[in-house]
């Protein structure tokens, strides 16, 4: 709707994982090689972790546009079902047909697929995103799978893209073999109050304005909208996508502070009284006028 207004050429903050709209923090940098490094050594299993609406998804996207070369991806996102389902799922997205067949059948399949792309100088590498739905029971499977391997190379690799809770089953004991087989838990942290300006910026540049990101947000905001978002991209997108269009609607070419608070105020209904760490910035009080 502010488009035009703003002279972008797309919505700099949708809520959608498109890859073109990351923004590299040192932590999504080490993310991103962390994948890269994991398959393309062939590690075996391959974690990333972090809270909600941090970029995993994002990051996970960012990675499969440019995967290895020699690496057949199948990705399953639906991991609030069976192992068998799950695996149905993933023979699916590595281009095999396995309706009708039984979880023995589907693993004799998988393997016969991971040996010929082995002798093709290929390997397969399987992608589950929000893993922490995973029960130990079905981690466990998982683990199994790791199994197929020759005498000196893996034929499967496995990335386990999840929340925090994700790492609190991998330590429990019972899993134990699973957690000696990761080379290591990468941990997505949220975003500074510079580099929450430097992700505003950026998503700006790539929605193709035509005009300076300096021009479109008052570089008083962005202590505001870090405070408020705790650095998490997620609540970065909501609240500038609301404080653009309050200001498309006011017809104010330049986000400033009260659009900002304007727009916090109609995300928060109100429960800002209750958040007194997301009122205002980080050595900042909310003046008398700006009461909520």
């Amino acid at each position: 709707m502010y488009k035009l207004y703003y002279q972008l050429a797309e919505n700099p903050f949708n809520g959608t994982p498109d890859p073109r709209f990351l923004y590299l923090t040192p932590s999504h940098r080490d993310a991103l090689a962390h994948l890269r490094y994991g398959v393309m050594e062939g590690k075996g299993i391959i974690v990333l972790t972090g809270e909600v609406g941090l970029g995993k998804t994002t990051v996970l996207r960012a990675f499969l546009e440019q995967p290895p070369p020699n690496v057949v991806t199948s990705v399953v996102l639906s991991t609030n079902l069976s192992f068998v389902e799950m695996l149905f799922l993933a023979l699916h997205d590595f281009g095999l047909d396995p309706t009708g067949k039984s979880k023995a059948e589907m693993l004799a399949m998988l393997n016969a697929f991971l040996i010929g792309l082995k002798e093709r100088g290929r390997t397969g590498l399987l992608v589950l995103d929000e893993a922490q739905n995973l029960s130990p029971e079905i981690l466990e499977e998982f683990r199994l799978l790791s199994n197929l391997e020759t005498a000196t190379d893996k034929l499967l690799q496995i990335v386990l893209v999840g929340q925090p809770e994700l790492k609190r089953k991998l330590n429990l004991h019972r899993l134990r073999q699973l957690r000696q087989r990761i080379m290591g838990i990468c941990d997505l942290q949220p975003l500074d109050a510079e580099q929450v300006r430097c992700y505003v910026e950026h998503r700006l540049r790539v929605a193709g304005g035509a005009r300076e990101p300096a021009e479109t947000f008052s570089p008083e905001v962005f202590d505001w909208i870090a405070a408020y978002s705790n650095g998490v991209p997620r609540l970065i997108n909501q609240v500038c996508d609301r404080a653009m269009l309050i200001g498309f609607v006011d017809e104010k070419k330049v986000i400033t502070r009260d659009i900002i608070l304007e727009a916090i105020r109609d995300l928060e209904r109100g429960s800002l009284e209750r958040h007194p760490a997301r009122r205002a910035g980080p050595s900042q009080t909310l003046a008398a006028g700006d009461s909520l």
